[in-house]
């Protein structure tokens, strides 16, 4: 079934805004995986570089559970593949499926999309220990939403490289 896109609306408070460019960029990487088997999903960009389709999203459920748990709501857990906190571990997708990749890339969106909700606005600010500095959630909304805009072009080229599928 092909992954429902979208399109945030031109007019909507900033919240509502952030969260509607946050869940079409999520939404884009979700449509560049569609179709595409396991093996697909695993090929790798160019050698050495290990960037791949199912790498990518791998490292956006660390993204999503690095700022959304661990940093805005405090959890003290580990990122989904690595215990020492190398973010690199989630691009290594040599081994991965997709049913793993996105079953835990989905139930971090989930638990992003719940604290985010459950913040008392956009102005709430936490700790962010590797700047140590306090951030805002809306910083941390515009800084993930960022990231999957940068990752997407990645994924872009990915997927025509894969199958010679273009555009969103």
């Amino acid at each position: 079934m092909p992954t429902e896109r979208i399109g945030p609306p031109a007019v909507a408070d900033e919240r509502e805004m952030l969260r509607a460019f946050l869940d079409y960029h999520r939404a884009t990487l979700a449509m560049k995986c569609d179709g595409l088997s396991d093996e697909e999903l695993r090929r790798r960009s160019m050698p050495p570089s290990s960037l791949s389709l199912l790498g990518l999203v791998r490292h956006m459920a660390e993204v999503e559970r690095a700022w959304f748990r661990r940093i805005v709501n405090g959890e003290d857990i580990p990122l989904v593949w690595s215990d020492e906190r190398d973010f690199q571990v989630a691009y290594d997708a040599s081994s991965a499926t997709r049913t793993e990749a996105f079953d835990a890339w989905r139930a971090e969106v989930g638990h992003a999309r719940r604290i985010e909700r459950e913040a008392r606005s956009l102005e709430v600010t936490v700790h962010e220990p590797k700047g140590d500095e306090q951030v805002s959630l809306r910083l941390v909304m515009l800084h993930v939403t960022l990231e999957y805009a940068r990752h997407n072009g990645h994924a872009d080229l990915l997927r025509e490289g894969v199958d010679g599928t273009v555009g969103a």
